[in-house]
């Protein structure tokens, strides 16, 4: 039988080892194999058959852009190595358990973990996909899950009149939920037109910035932009929200907090999943969120959320072409073939 060498020096069968992208260095990716430990009793080895790009954080981090003071927050749940690389990053994988507790085995479960081919977590670590969610749109469980928090953070009413500023796969999400929400007007806005279609395919309307409506209740701004963040302010009636889920990394945010800003009473909340939103953290954990995002995922409307998929073997590529902007997307998955 032909061995492996793991990272830490160890030699395991070839059947224990997996292939992993890792960023070697800001604007590098590389395929690396990687040995897998023996599962324990509490461990389950999932197969990867599905993964996601979470555009926005990935390519932050394939950009080397994560700042100093922030790199052991950004930390994800099984990252390997430290920002700015070698480190290996990411956490929207789908696929099969192979081994492990009989009420799992044969399970399609999602997991926050990096793109990998297989890999070994304890068993807790991963959650139940619901048969009729296809892995392709379960990938999206990590961003739902953010826009479940950001909701809770929220607390839109009935009848509220709500945009969303920021068109990626976060603003997606969050407008998806809002129009659930009784009699909630949901306007999706973001400076690039094509993103009319994907509002059409989500229930919501569209506007690009210049024609978003005024006087609204609350406003979530996910465009990770000055001016997105400015213009979130400008549609609020008095004493009306921003909840800004947006992560700028080294990027100044600049705002004009003038007149209208404290003549209208107006306030600006930040939302992060790293933890759960207050008004929920006595009463759930975040397993329960993220067993509720994927109970949400049931819905085929986030299908227009896939906008494209690519090999394993091509993505170092990939995360190359999202980071320079010359591969458009909004969720950009993944597949894993043989080994």
């Amino acid at each position: 039988m032909r061995e492996a060498c793991q990272h830490d020096g160890r030699v395991a069968p070839e059947d224990r080892v997996a292939r992993a992208f890792w960023l070697r260095e800001p604007g590098c990716g590389q395929i690396r194999r990687v040995g897998l430990p023996e599962p324990g009793p509490g461990d389950v080895l999932v197969r990867t058959v599905r993964s996601g790009i979470s555009r926005g954080t990935e390519t932050l981090v394939f950009r080397g852009a994560v700042p100093p003071d922030q790199r052991a927050r950004m930390r994800a749940p099984f990252q390997e190595g430290d920002f700015p690389g070698p480190v290996k990053y990411g956490y929207l994988n789908v696929g099969a358990v192979e081994e492990g507790p009989a009420e799992l085995q044969g399970r399609t479960v999602f997991c926050l973990y990096p793109h990998q081919t297989a890999y070994v977590v304890p068993a807790g670590a991963v959650s139940v996909v619901p048969e009729d969610v296809p892995p392709a749109r379960a990938v999206l469980a990590g961003t739902v899950e953010t826009a479940v928090n950001a909701l809770w953070d929220a607390a839109p009413a009935v009848g509220d009149r709500v945009a969303v500023v920021g068109g990626g796969m976060v603003g997606c999400c969050v407008a998806r939920l809002l129009r659930r929400f009784p009699a909630v007007r949901v306007t999706l806005v973001d400076v690039d037109p094509t993103r009319a279609n994907v509002a059409a395919a989500l229930g919501v309307d569209f506007c690009l910035p210049d024609d978003a409506p005024r006087d609204l209740d609350l406003v979530v701004h996910t465009s990770a932009t000055s001016a997105g963040l400015q213009r979130s302010l400008d549609l609020l009636a008095a004493e009306g929200t921003v909840i800004d889920l947006s992560w700028y990394g080294e990027t100044d945010v600049r705002l004009s907090l003038g007149g209208a800003f404290h003549d209208r009473r107006l306030t600006i909340r930040s939302s992060q999943v790293g933890s759960l939103s207050p008004d929920r953290a006595a009463r759930r954990t975040p397993a329960d969120r993220l067993a509720l995002a994927l109970e949400l995922l049931r819905d085929p409307a986030f299908d227009a959320l896939l906008t494209g998929e690519s090999r394993f073997e091509e993505l170092p590529d990939v995360m190359a072409r999202l980071a320079a902007g010359s591969l458009p997307a909004l969720c950009h998955t993944i597949t894993y073939g043989e080994r």
